[in-house]
């Protein structure tokens, strides 16, 4: 289908939208017009991929897919380095790098790079726009697809249209949310949650220059931006646009929920919202089909549906499975899954289309965002829960073997997140702090058996960088003036190349155990998106698994969460299956045993 076909079939859709948003279409025209220009700038590369995948839509549901989250500068420093470590990923086997922020920012309040400066300009200390094409071109010749985080939200409050507003333009002024006393932000104040009550209390912030209040949800120096204007969202769908043409092929749409404001409510998950992201959808179909959206969606487990869209008209193509991670952490610290199962069960009754990115750890926090109603029902008290949970992985007790940080902390609310590497949570750092050998031996089979959940489930992996490794916390940031408050540096740190380089001992079998998963998964056609998943109950709440099937074809995945050898029984399981981990063969409707911390992938004999 031609560029122009896509078009003209969803001309009338967009106008719609607009409609439905401004109560005219009139900007939907100037919207037509930049699509015409960004299609026509497009490389033919880029438009040789859009037919490509035009014939293969489910091309990201793949069981190849792997994926790989990092910073650019503590992975190799910069753009043109990072070209040089692909045979590294490629090794690895990845096929979907996201990168964290890499757009002009200011050099210092940027929070990592998600308060903009330029929507269209790659920061100098990464390299240039040029340097991000070329790095784009080689990870597409490897089979490899780029991720960039799209900040939807907000920019920087040194982006130039932040500067023109403070210059007295009233045309960008209309870009943000400004208000010359506390009457209307008091108003919102009385509905609208606050993100980091600590350390950014308040959706408003003073400007001086100007003399008012502006809408910032999250720190001061990032202003909202004003999406009742049309004006700023067809901007906004110009630089994602702009971005395609440079070859990123995922966006990953930073704090999405949060982009429609509306007084009277929590100016969250709006139906508003739905409309933009379907839109964002469309503009990408349209020109740049090769690319597709990925959801940051940290909200409350019955929100996430929702922002797939219908089969009919789709909004996300996946979205980052941020509450799989938590109860696989919970299930950990607790040796418990009976939450565990029943957030699976209600994510794996998504609809068809819905597709997740399923990991361990990101740059972000462990956010303690469990279903509360869900805890109640089985008798947990959600409040004592969350405090158990993250003075556990804050080593707090003297049982705990994880080792992590705060992340934070509220007093009055008691609320508080987690941060640190895997290894670290796993027990890794106390086995080695103490030099205990069987504490060590314990801590990799937590790694690998919780690598081992989120490789099962539904959509495909996403690893950490440094995870595949082994590293470990690093408490220099507290010895930093510019890194010490944000205790979520405790693992962002420097890819530790030598070590990478020469793996040994228990980093080796870190690295070994997750390759042998990857090959798995790859080789399998029990893990692509034609399977059936669904989980299965093994009559022990210390026991996890995820039974995937493919016409006669059937693999159970089995976790055992516990520090102790636990016994399992799957029912309507007959005939033979061999444990493609260790190959031993075993009869599950019989049960069986499963040693601390251990994992099964027991595919049905044929025959």
């Amino acid at each position: 289908m031609s560029f122009a076909t896509r078009l003209n079939c969803s001309i009338e859709e967009i106008k719609g939208i607009f409609r439905a948003l401004y109560g005219s279409d009139e900007k939907a025209f100037s919207l037509f017009e930049k699509m015409v220009f960004y299609h026509d700038e497009r490389c033919d590369e880029l438009k040789a991929l859009d037919e490509e995948r035009l014939l293969d839509s489910n091309w990201y549901k793949r069981s190849n897919m792997l994926g790989l989250t990092m910073y650019t500068d503590l992975f190799a420093g910069d753009l043109r380095k990072l070209k040089a470590k692909i045979p590294y990923l490629k090794k690895l086997g990845i096929s979907y790098l996201h990168l964290m922020p890499l757009l002009k920012m200011p050099e210092k309040d940027n929070d990592g790079g998600y308060a903009v400066d330029d929507f269209s300009l790659v920061d100098p200390r990464f390299g240039t726009n040029e340097d991000l094409v070329e790095l784009t071109h080689a990870l597409r010749e490897n089979g490899i697809s780029l991720c960039l985080d799209f900040v939807m939200n907000h920019t920087s409050s040194t982006h130039q249209w932040a500067l023109k507003a403070q210059e007295g333009d009233e045309y960008y002024r209309g870009f943000y949310s400004f208000y010359e006393d506390r009457r209307i932000p008091d108003e919102y104040e009385k509905t609208m949650p606050e993100v980091f009550p600590e350390t950014a209390p308040g959706n408003f912030v003073w400007n001086e220059k100007m003399g008012m209040w502006v809408l910032s949800t999250f720190y001061p120096y990032q202003w909202d931006l004003n999406y009742s204007n049309p004006e700023v969202l067809v901007q906004m769908m110009a630089s994602a646009m702009n971005l395609a043409n440079m070859g990123v092929e995922v966006f990953r749409l930073d704090a999405v929920p949060y982009i429609w404001k509306k007084l009277g409510t929590s100016c969250r998950n709006l139906e508003e919202v739905h409309y933009i992201v379907r839109l964002m959808r469309i503009v990408l179909e349209c020109v740049a089909p090769c690319s597709i959206l990925k959801g940051e969606v940290v909200m409350a487990p019955k929100e996430l549906e929702a922002y797939f869209g219908t089969k009919e008209k789709p909004e996300c193509h996946i979205l980052y499975n941020v509450s799989m991670m938590v109860n696989f952490w919970s299930a950990l610290a607790s040796q418990d899954t009976r939450l565990l199962y029943r957030m699976a069960e209600d994510m794996l009754c998504f609809k068809e289309h819905c597709s997740f990115v399923n990991y361990l750890r990101c740059h972000d926090d462990i956010g303690w965002g469990l279903d509360e109603n869900m805890e109640r029902s089985l008798g947990i008290d959600p409040l004592a829960h969350k405090i158990y949970l993250y003075r556990f992985f804050s080593g707090d007790f003297k049982s705990s073997w994880s080792r992590g940080q705060l992340y934070n902390y509220d007093p009055d609310t008691k609320d508080a997140r987690s941060c640190g590497t895997t290894a670290s949570l796993c027990g890794v750092e106390d086995g080695l702090n103490h030099s205990d050998e069987e504490k060590i031996k314990m801590a990799l089979k937590r790694d690998l058996m919780m690598h081992a959940s989120v490789y099962a489930f539904r959509g495909f992996p996403m690893l950490s960088s440094g995870d595949e490794i082994g590293q470990l916390n690093d408490y220099s940031y507290m010895n930093d003036p510019n890194r010490a408050l944000d205790s979520r540096n405790l693992h962002r740190s420097k890819f530790d190349w030598k070590i990478a380089k020469n793996l040994e001992g228990w980093r080796k079998e870190i690295r070994d155990g997750i390759e042998q998963l990857n090959s798995i998964r790859k080789n399998n056609e029990l893990f692509s998106e034609k399977a059936s998943v669904m989980t299965w109950y093994g009559h022990n709440d210390k026991v996890f698994a995820i039974r995937r099937t493919l016409g006669e074809k059937d693999l159970l995945a089995v976790m055992n969460y516990s520090d102790r050898i636990e016994s399992a029984r799957f029912d309507f399981f007959v005939g033979k299956y061999v444990d493609l981990i260790t190959g031993y063969v075993l009869e599950p409707g019989n049960g069986f045993s499963i040693p601390p911390y251990g994992y099964m992938y027991l595919m049905k004999k044929e025959g």
